[in-house]
């Protein structure tokens, strides 16, 4: 089963309005990801526009059918913080339930997650 990293291309930074940036923080960190993710079968990429984390920019969703989701944020737009959500996303997508041991969590994404979703039910 795929699992999904909805990625907010919104997203800035502190301090993001005193430099001369052209893209967003979020747009950048987009960007990294999707390319770190294209050789992942298991693991697919969609942008949206705000997920509501302002606080915590850059801010990222992963996420399955049936499986527990996550939201992780404060993250620096850089190769090393893309490269780690992506690795954390093989592993969600590997697990059965969406968890993923903590001995097993990327360096890069442990201290940056925000909240867990529980799964949906099955409709009655």
């Amino acid at each position: 089963m795929t699992t999904w990293i909805t990625i907010c291309d919104t997203c800035k930074r502190p301090g993001w309005d005193q430099t001369s940036m052209e893209r967003t923080d979020g747009e950048a960190l987009a960007e990294l990801i999707e390319t770190a993710a294209a050789s992942q079968a298991m693991v697919a990429t969609r942008r949206v526009s705000c997920t509501m984390g302002c606080e915590r920019a850059c801010n990222v969703i992963v996420q399955a059918p049936g499986k527990i989701g996550y939201s992780l944020g404060t993250f620096e737009p850089d190769a090393e913080a893309a490269e780690a959500i992506v690795a954390y996303a093989a592993a969600h997508a590997e697990s059965e339930t969406g968890q993923v041991p903590f001995r097993q969590w990327p360096q890069g994404v442990k201290g940056h997650f925000v909240s867990r979703q529980v799964p949906l039910p099955d409709a009655p």
